[in-house]
C-alpha cells in the first residue's frame, strides 16, 4: 500500500462527504491532528481504513485506490485531480473548452468574480465565500504543479464546447450582473486567443487540437505516471461552482479502461484540426462570438 496515495484519497473523500475533519476524527476516536497525519501519508491500519470507509460511505477498495472512485462535489474532485496530476508525467484531455492548467490570469480572475457575484446575501454567504476560496486554492495549486512538473499535455478540445464557452463566458449558467458576465465572456475570448497561439507555435510538451464534425460524446482524461495510469470520466469542469452538484466524475486505474480511453483519444487526435488550421478556426469562432 502507498500511504501517500491513500492520504490523498482520504482528503478528497472527506471533502466529498461534506463532514468536518473534527466530526470524522471524533467518530473515529482519534484526534483531528491524527486524521490530518493520515491525509499526509502516515501509516494507517487496515481496520482504520475500513472504519473510515464506513464513515465516508465509500468502499474500502476506493480508499485503497482499487475499483472506481466517484465524486459529485466540485471542490473534492479538484482536490483529487490535483493529487493525480502530482504523479502524472503525461496528461491526455479529450473534450471540453479549455485545459485548466495552462489558462491565464484573466480567466482565473473572471471565474473568481463570477463565483463571488453569484452568492446571494444572507447568513450563509460567509460559508459560501470560504468554499470559493478553498476551491480557487485547489485550482491555483493545479496550475503551480503544472509549472513545476511540466508534464506532457495533449488536449483535443471540442468546437461545440468552445462556442458555448465564448457565448456564455467562464462559469456559464450562473446568474450574475451583466458587467461580470461581459468580463466572463471577454476572459473566454482572451483564453481562446492564447490557445490559438499555442496551436501555432506548439511549445515543447504542449499540443492542442480542435475536434470538429462529430464531437466527443463526453469529456475524459487519461493521466499517466511512471507506475500507474488513471482515467477520469465525465470530469467536473474547473469553472463549476464549488457548491454545485450537477454531475458525477469517475476515476479508475483499471487497465482495460485506460487502454480503451487512450485508444479513442489517440484516434481523436489523429483526426482533429491542428497547427495553423486549428488556430485560424479558433480565431474565427472568437470573431463570430464578438460579433
Amino acid at each position: 500500500m502507498k500511504f501517500a496515495d491513500i492520504g490523498q484519497q482520504l482528503r478528497a473523500y472527506r471533502m466529498e462527504s461534506g463532514m468536518r475533519a473534527e466530526e470524522i476524527a471524533a467518530r473515529l476516536g482519534v484526534s483531528r491532528a491524527a486524521l490530518y497525519r493520515y491525509e499526509k501519508g502516515e501509516v494507517i491500519k487496515l481496520e482504520t481504513i475500513r472504519r473510515l470507509a464506513e464513515l465516508l460511505k465509500v468502499s474500502p477498495l476506493s480508499l485503497l485506490g482499487i475499483g472506481i472512485e466517484y465524486f459529485a462535489r466540485p471542490a473534492a474532485f479538484q482536490e483529487r485531480l490535483r493529487g493525480l496530476e502530482e504523479q502524472a508525467d503525461q496528461v491526455l484531455l479529450a473534450g471540453g473548452a479549455f485545459c485548466w492548467q495552462i489558462t491565464g490570469e484573466a480567466l482565473e480572475g473572471a471565474l473568481a468574480e463570477a463565483w463571488t457575484q453569484a452568492v446571494p446575501a444572507g447568513p450563509d454567504r460567509t460559508v459560501a465565500i470560504s468554499l470559493i476560496e478553498q476551491a480557487l486554492g485547489a485550482l491555483t495549486a493545479r496550475k503551480r504543479l503544472y509549472i513545476q512538473k511540466r508534464p506532457s499535455v495533449i488536449a483535443v478540445l471540442s468546437e461545440s464546447a468552445i462556442v458555448t464557452f465564448l457565448n456564455e463566458g467562464v462559469a456559464g449558467g450562473l446568474t450574475i450582473p451583466e458587467a461580470s458576465r461581459s468580463r466572463a465572456r471577454e476572459a473566454a475570448a482572451i483564453e481562446c486567443e492564447a490557445m490559438a497561439v499555442i496551436m501555432e507555435t506548439v511549445p515543447i510538451g504542449l499540443q492542442l487540437g480542435l475536434a470538429t464534425g462529430i464531437q466527443p460524446s463526453a469529456p475524459f482524461m487519461v493521466l499517466r505516471g511512471r507506475e500507474r495510469a488513471h482515467v477520469v470520466t465525465s470530469p467536473i469542469p474547473a469553472d463549476a461552482p464549488p457548491s454545485a452538484v450537477a454531475g458525477v466524475a469517475g476515476i479508475t486505474a483499471a487497465e482495460e479502461a485506460v487502454s480503451v480511453h487512450q485508444r479513442v483519444a489517440e484516434a481523436m487526435w489523429r483526426d482533429c484540426r491542428k497547427g495553423a488550421e486549428a488556430a485560424a478556426r479558433l480565431r474565427q469562432l472568437v470573431r463570430e462570438a464578438r460579433g
